[in-house]
């Protein structure tokens, strides 16, 4: 557009200038266009499945397999567990700064990054389920691998939980939007531990196991012959389980190959319609600075901060929970997707509850549900106890993994009216949000695995001591439960209620309308 274009001259020969504040309006872009079709909510809710698949198989099996398959020692296995995600939280920052720096390009501003990483996502993800023909560079090997892995998710997770401002700017699409996207993001993790637990079920089941442990410990005892038979018995079972992750793996690699492309072919990025023609956008120090004054943002995070963290370590180690504290290792594929079913099938239940009776209200019933039944399986591990824990804390996890999603638009929303001549700023807030969390569980993780350490948990071994039972209990009894309670005080302090809300969204109706007359009145100037 040539100097001078945006003024007008008047008969008298005046300068007349337009309206202030302008806000540009996308080409032909009505009230209709933000109403997004079915088709359109269930791709973009098809996008975020395979991060989930991956997470879910990542999060309830790696740390068994780093320990029982790799078999690298727990303080080394912690160390892998920390750093990576320490690595990955650290990554989301740094990947929102570049995504600010981002151009509009035809597909988008956010599309290119999530299309572009898919193929390095899949190679990394399938050799971190690798187990390298050498002994002493385990570490490094796995270490290097999660850490890319972060890495490239990463590249992937924040533009695509971005990508939720620019579907439509009506909050009740959005959150229409993010239903959707929970409810396929639940079905993807339950789809990644229905793929990961049947396949690598034969590998942990107690048949492989003899009368006595397999670790170099207890090699030890017994006759020659003996001994030799037990040594023949652990090579057979690591063979087998080596290939049993490998083909989950590469299942896994597929899932997300084929989900990302259903997303690109069915979803339309949006430019902002709110943003003004005279603003330009703010330098990222800048942004940062204000998102993190920002006081919902930072009581929203604190608060699902340490939610996550307690789901977070309920799902790292119930696997060895169930197999060396309950003695359900039997079972515990079948548990995992019992919880996983109902979380997928109560996500709509709460998505009837927020809308019904807010959002707020809808984080306390359903987050504080999971405290008194994961208890219960400590105090009473049998198997019927077990399914009917499995089923409520499905009903928590729904609820935990559709809340902050659900309501941090609304905080960007609020914050897009404190501040209207921002640009640019949406990435800071979802980089950040995934950064802390990650952050937080990275650390829980890292010292979950020490705590087994220092237990005395024996690599490779089938059977652990008292003490490793004990402090898986711990682990998933008392320390999940302290975490969601200091969560759930934070979030009695987050001010954005749903009369807050519905006054942000006429504010925002009202900037979509002077968008509207702007648009107009300058069109009509410049065609007399």
């Amino acid at each position: 557009m040539a100097k001078g274009e945006n003024v007008s001259h008047t008969p008298a020969g005046k300068l007349l200038k337009p309206p202030e504040p302008s806000f540009t309006k996308p080409p032909h872009q009505t009230v209709l266009d933000q109403k997004l079709s079915v088709c359109s909510k269930l791709c973009f809710a098809i996008g975020g499945a395979p991060n989930q698949v991956a997470g879910s198989a990542t999060a309830f099996f790696l740390q068994i397999y780093l320990l029982d398959v790799a078999q690298i020692n727990p303080f080394q296995a912690s160390m892998v567990l920390f750093i990576g995600k320490a690595w990955g939280a650290v990554s989301d920052p740094v990947v929102g700064f570049f995504i600010t720096k981002s151009k509009w390009t035809r597909i988008g501003r956010l599309m290119p990054w999530m299309v572009g990483c898919t193929p390095f996502v899949v190679v990394s993800y399938f050799y971190l389920w690798f187990v390298p023909p050498f002994t002493n560079g385990r570490f490094i090997w796995y270490l290097g691998f999660y850490c890319l892995y972060q890495t490239l998710i990463t590249c992937f997770h924040v533009p695509y939980s971005a990508l939720t401002m620019f579907l439509s700017t009506d909050q009740k699409e959005r959150d229409s939007a993010t239903a959707y996207r929970m409810t396929m993001e639940v079905l993807g993790t339950l789809v990644g531990a229905a793929i990961q637990g049947q396949i690598v079920a034969s590998a942990h089941t107690l048949k492989n196991c003899p009368q006595h442990n397999m670790s170099a410990s207890h090699l030890g005892n017994g006759s020659g012959a003996e001994i030799v038979k037990r040594i023949v018995h652990s090579q057979d079972f690591l063979s087998h389980a080596k290939e049993m992750y490998m083909i989950a793996a590469g299942v896994i690699g597929g899932v997300f190959l084929i989900c990302t492309v259903v997303m690109f072919l069915g979803v339309k990025e949006r430019d902002d319609p709110y943003i003004s023609k005279t603003e330009k956008q703010i330098p990222f120090h800048k942004g940062f600075i204000l998102v993190m004054r920002h006081g919902p943002y930072l009581t929203l995070t604190a608060a699902f901060l340490f939610i996550s963290v307690a789901i977070q370590l309920v799902q790292s180690n119930f696997v060895l929970f169930c197999t060396h504290a309950v003695d359900l290792r039997d079972h515990f594929q079948n548990i995992v997707l019992t919880i996983l079913v109902s979380a997928v099938v109560s996500i709509p239940l709460w998505q009837w509850f927020l809308e019904r009776f807010g959002k707020k209200k809808a984080a306390f019933c359903g987050i504080t549900w999971i405290m008194p039944f994961t208890v219960m399986l400590v105090f009473i591990p049998n198997l019927v106890v077990a399914y009917v824990v499995a089923v409520s804390s499905g009903l928590s996890v729904a609820a935990s993994l559709l809340l902050p999603w659900s309501m941090l638009p609304d905080v960007v929303d609020d914050f897009r009216l404190a501040n209207p001549y921002c640009k640019g700023y949406e990435a800071i807030f979802y980089s950040f949000y995934v950064f802390f969390t990650k952050f937080a569980a990275g650390i829980s993780l890292g010292v979950s695995t020490l705590c087994l350490e220092f237990a005395g948990y024996d690599t490779g071994a089938c059977r652990q001591p008292a003490q490793v039972a004990y402090t898986l209990k711990l682990l998933i009894g008392a320390a999940p439960v302290a975490f969601i309670i200091t969560g759930l005080l934070i979030l009695l302090l987050y001010p954005i209620s749903e009369d807050v809300r519905l006054r942000n969204k006429l504010c925002l109706e009202e900037l979509r309308k002077q968008s509207s007359i702007s648009s107009r009145t300058l069109e009509d100037l410049s065609n007399p």
